[in-house]
C-alpha cells in the first residue's frame, strides 16, 4: 500500500550457505535498510537492498538470519486449494466450496456455500475467476464512493495478485488492488481503499496524508491495519496448492 514513485534498480538470485531457499536480491532506489521477506509461493527469500549498499554484505547479513527464516517457514499458514469441500474466507466469513457434476457450469453463492459445476478440472480456475470478479466490483464501487468524498478523480481501478502489496496508486491516478482483499473482513478492504485514495491528495505518508486517510476511512485506521496484518499471511495462501 504505497504510492508507486520508487525505482527498483536491479534484481538477482543467489544461493546462500545455511539458508533453505534461494535469495532473490532486489536493489531498491528508495530503500533505507535491508529487509527480508519469505515468498512462500515462489519458494524464495526476498532481500531488499538500498541502492548503494554492498550486495555481498547484504547476503552475509541474510545468511545470519537463518533462525528467523526457519521460524517464518515453520509458522507459514497452510495453503488452501480451491477444491470440492474446501472452506475459504470471503468478506471475513467462511464459505464452503461445493462442486457437483450435475450442477450447471459456473459459480454461484448460496448462503454459506459456493456452488460450482462444469468440469472438475476447471474448478480452481472457476472459483478464482468468480472471486476476482467480486473483488473488481466491490473495489470499484468502494473506490468511487471514497474518491467522491475526497473530491478527487481516479483514472482507473484494476486488480492483480501482487506478492506483498494490498494496493498501489500511481501519480496519474491509476489504482491497483490485490483481488485477495475480497477475502478479508470488510473494514480491512475499506482501509486499503481509503489509503490508496488518500494518495490522490498526498503522494507520500506525511501527517497530512494520515489525516486524510483517517477522514476518508471514517475514524482511526490502526485497528483495520492490524486486522489486515493478522489475516494477511493466510489470505495470501488461499487458492494455492
Amino acid at each position: 500500500m504505497r504510492a508507486t514513485s520508487s525505482i527498483i534498480l536491479s534484481t538477482a538470485t543467489f544461493d546462500v550457505p545455511g539458508l533453505p531457499l534461494p535469495v532473490a536480491v532486489r536493489r531498491h532506489g528508495s530503500a533505507r535498510r535491508l529487509r527480508l521477506r519469505i515468498d512462500h509461493d515462489q519458494q524464495l527469500i526476498r532481500l531488499t537492498v538500498p541502492g548503494r549498499a554492498s550486495a555481498r554484505g547484504a547476503l552475509r547479513w541474510a545468511g545470519a538470519q537463518r533462525l528467523w527464516v526457519e521460524h517464518q517457514l515453520a509458522a507459514a499458514p497452510p495453503p488452501i486449494a480451491f477444491v470440492d469441500g474446501a472452506v475459504i474466507p470471503f468478506r471475513g466469513e467462511q464459505l464452503r466450496i461445493g462442486w457437483s457434476a450435475g450442477e450447471r457450469r459456473g459459480v454461484r453463492l448460496a448462503g454459506t456455500q459456493l456452488i460450482a459445476g462444469g468440469p472438475q478440472e476447471s474448478l480452481s480456475r472457476s472459483i478464482e475467476r468468480w472471486l476476482r470478479e467480486q473483488a473488481r466490483e466491490e473495489l470499484s464501487r468502494a473506490t468511487a464512493a471514497v474518491a467522491s468524498l475526497a473530491g478527487v478523480a481516479v483514472k482507473s481501478v484494476s486488480i492483480g495478485d501482487p506478492a506483498s502489496r494490498w494496493g498501489s496508486c500511481s501519480a496519474t491516478g491509476a489504482i491497483r488492488y490485490s483481488w485477495r482483499l475480497i477475502l478479508a473482513p470488510p473494514e480491512a478492504l475499506r482501509f486499503v481503499v481509503a489509503h490508496e485514495v488518500a494518495h490522490r491528495l498526498h503522494m507520500n505518508h506525511s501527517a497530512a496524508f494520515k489525516q486524510a486517510e483517517e477522514r476518508l476511512f471514517g475514524g482511526p485506521v490502526a485497528p483495520a491495519r492490524a486486522l489486515l496484518r493478522e489475516f494477511g499471511p493466510a489470505l495470501r495462501r488461499v487458492g494455492r496448492g
